[in-house]
């Protein structure tokens, strides 16, 4: 984000006025959809004194705008709504959870519950609910629409369609920070209802292909379905930017209950194995034309996107940490280096900066919200983290190699550690 305040005043154009900053400056230019994965989460261990002010800027910008709601895209020329999602809340949650809790929680509640029950879910759309929203809440998924149906509702973008499976799963986490606000606030029945609807992921589950697979208004999957091509043009209909085998893993808040869902450890970790050696299907140049976002392959995984960044860390999950290390020291080798490999995607606002910054210091926090990151393998010998609260995070990888990949024992803080996960608040 972009600090835009000149001499204690900024320009909002929420509501197109000049105001006092009062002291906080205010920021602008923020990709949620790409940002609250990684960028947001590395902000609050490295500059949290910016982050709080980020997150002034959000209330602020709900405070000057119309109809109080949580920005979901804010740019210089306001909230684009661009790609799918009320994100905000888990940037929100996830710094109050973790030590940061200088700002009005209840406004925070508020305009976040706004943007989830008031505001449309369509992706690019700053608009009221639809008949499609009060379809989600009535019968807990967003309904898909066969290949051959033409769209009926006016408010879906002809370019970027409904999404039906991205937005239903991106709500489901989003429904979740809202309840966790709503439960430290004593909102007792709000916290019971998004709780619940966190859950609604589960009316997707394909039981038959463990997929998360999209269905039309009378509760029938569309078929037949191909999970690496169907969709159209970057998998909109149904996904987005991405194809059902990323958002096979989309359940970042609650990923015990997808390992339960999938047969349990064994077979999950099957499925993710099969993530990284399932093969395109097709020449690159057809896939790219498909899905150019979708790229930095290795199998189907996709190493170029955001939805990808927490998949290489759920080994972890499954009582097989080494393949996480595994994973991650690949990963890095492969797809970000210093030289005409670069970077393997779109840098869209810091989202594969911060997941390189994280796993090379050897942790990530794959569901914000909750304080605990995974553990993968530094790269480094010698890490030392500034807390900016007067503490060091300091990381020693003895005898850390490019062979010397796996952790054979660890201790924190002098005693033995064996799991695979740190508590760390500010």
């Amino acid at each position: 984000m972009i600090n835009i305040s000149e001499e204690g005043k900024y320009y909002s154009a929420f509501d197109h006025q000049i105001h006092n900053d009062e002291g906080i400056p205010f920021y602008t230019d923020d990709w949620i959809w790409d940002t609250y994965r990684a960028a947001h989460p590395l902000r609050i261990l490295i500059d949290p004194e910016a982050e709080q002010a980020m997150i002034h800027s959000y209330l602020r910008m709900a405070e000057q705008s119309t109809e109080f709601w949580l920005p979901t895209f804010p740019e210089i020329t306001g909230d684009s709504h661009r790609m799918n999602g009320n994100h905000g809340v888990i940037v929100l949650w996830d710094s109050y959870i973790k030590g940061l809790t200088n700002f009005d929680l209840e406004t925070a509640y508020k305009t976040s519950k706004g943007a989830l029950t008031e505001k449309t879910l369509l992706p690019w759309q700053k608009a009221p609910y639809t008949e499609l929203d009060t379809f989600y809440r009535t019968k807990g998924y967003y309904p898909a629409l066969h290949p051959d149906q033409e769209e009926t509702v006016a408010q879906v973008s002809p370019t970027e369609k409904r999404q039906a499976v991205a937005v239903t799963l991106g709500t489901c986490y989003d429904d979740w920070c809202l309840s966790q606000i709503a439960k430290k606030l004593n909102f007792d029945d709000d916290y019971n209802y998004f709780l619940n609807a966190s859950y609604n992921y589960r009316n997707l589950f394909n039981e038959e292909t463990s997929f998360f697979h999209p269905k039309d208004k009378n509760g029938n999957f569309i078929m037949p379905f191909d999970y690496r091509y169907a969709g159209g043009q970057g998998g909109r209909e149904y996904y987005d930017e991405n194809n059902g085998w990323i958002y096979r893993w989309d359940v970042a808040h609650r990923i015990s209950d997808l390992i339960t869902l999938m047969g349990g450890k064994e077979q999950f970790i099957r499925n993710l194995d099969d993530l990284f050696t399932e093969p395109l299907g097709m020449e690159k140049f057809l896939f790219y034309r498909q899905f150019p976002d979708h790229t930095g392959n290795v199998g189907q995984f996709s190493m170029a996107n955001e939805p990808s960044l927490h998949i290489p860390y759920l080994y972890n999950y499954a009582g097989k940490p080494w393949m996480t290390q595994k994973r991650i020291r690949q990963l890095l080798k492969q797809w970000f280096r210093n030289d005409l490999m670069g970077v393997p995607g779109d840098e869209d606002g810091g989202g594969l900066s911060a997941f390189v910054v994280f796993s090379s210091m050897g942790f990530y926090p794959v569901t914000p919200g909750i304080p605990v990151y995974n553990i993968g393998s530094p790269l480094f010998q010698s890490i030392k983290i500034d807390l900016k609260n007067g503490k060091t995070f300091e990381i020693e990888a003895l005898n850390n190699s490019e062979e010397n990949k796996y952790i054979q024992s660890a201790t924190l803080n002098g005693k033995k550690w064996n799991k695979p996960g740190l508590a760390m608040t500010k």
